[in-house]
């Protein structure tokens, strides 16, 4: 698989002497792309190897793994199932209303012939639980579960190879996290001089560090030892939250770069390294790789005009 190592040029990047990259994972798959082709390669595998005919998993909204799921499931021939956080999204709203008509993930995994189940927050935080899978057996019958974002074992297994696309030495690795998985795989093909950094998308994501670490614990200890972070700046008001100041970063580095971004994952990360790269984070002369997650399917396009003082 050969994937574009773009270089990113910005004022900004030229005067603190720092040589920033992205991998365009963005552009490995039509429909399954990103980390997510990563996190569902062995996963798919291991449906398959165990007969089974449907794929269930969780996730809310916005999410770039439901939607690579029900991609997936679509091209390998799965029927596919959506538990989604938050019921305000059940009932097609009235027209005047910002609702499910106007969320293009949802859209799209339903194009793709998932369905979708709506449940409650409180329902939702019940996800892990035996009982709670029990019911769901009941209700959509034997399944192959996929955990929320796609993160498990199998999952860090696929975004381990992530780094073996890059083909230039580098010193730093920056990649969002909502989960951890992709940041875990990363961190476990490492070498000792490199460093890999998440963005969280969360907010609150703090409880992420003791996530990663879990997933790097046998079977999945890093290979050779290089150091990771995890920053919690740069959420902007949470998951799925923007800010105009946000979309206004995004359509500048559109108009510079030509890369799309999306508001939710990748348009943070990039946020978050040009402003540690002003505020000197990374030295003079390093190489810093920037992970795009995908997740194009939910990009809000940018207002036309960049410096736009709509609402946010």
């Amino acid at each position: 698989m050969k994937i574009p190592l773009q270089k990113i040029t910005a004022p900004l990047i030229a005067s603190h002497g720092v040589n920033l990259h992205m991998l365009r994972l963005d552009l490995n798959h039509p429909t399954i792309s990103g980390n997510k082709f990563f996190k569902l390669k062995y996963n798919l595998e291991e449906a398959k190897r165990q007969e089974k005919d449907t794929l269930l998993t969780f996730g809310g909204a916005f999410s770039n793994h439901i939607a690579a799921t029900a991609a997936a499931g679509k091209e390998y021939g799965f029927k596919t199932v959506g538990i989604i956080r938050g019921e305000e999204l059940q009932a097609p709203p009235q027209p005047s209303t910002l609702g499910r008509e106007k969320n293009q993930t949802l859209k799209f995994v339903e194009e793709c012939g998932m369905k979708l189940h709506f449940v409650s927050r409180e329902e939702y935080r019940k996800k892990d639980s035996p009982e709670f899978i029990k019911t769901l057996v009941k209700q959509f019958g034997d399944f192959y579960l996929l955990p929320e974002g796609g993160t498990n074992e199998l999952a860090v297994k696929g975004c381990a190879e992530i780094l073996s696309l890059i083909d230039i030495p580098f010193d730093f690795v920056c990649c969002p996290v909502g989960t951890g998985g992709t940041l875990a795989g990363i961190i476990s093909s490492l070498n000792p001089k490199q460093r890999a950094m998440g963005i969280s998308v969360l907010k609150g994501g703090e409880f992420l560090k003791e996530e990663v670490t879990k997933l790097l614990n046998p079977p999945c200890p890093p290979l050779q030892g290089g150091d990771w972070s995890i920053n919690f700046n740069y959420h902007f008001g949470g998951y799925g939250k923007h800010t105009t100041a946000l979309m206004n970063f995004i359509a500048d580095f559109e108009k510079q770069n030509n890369i799309p971004l999306e508001q939710v994952y990748t348009g943070k990360m990039i946020f978050g390294i040009y402003d540690l790269i002003r505020k000197n984070h990374f030295p003079k002369d390093s190489t810093v790789i920037a992970i795009h997650t995908g997740g194009l399917q939910g990009r809000l396009k940018p207002h036309p005009n960049p410096r736009h003082k709509g609402g946010d």
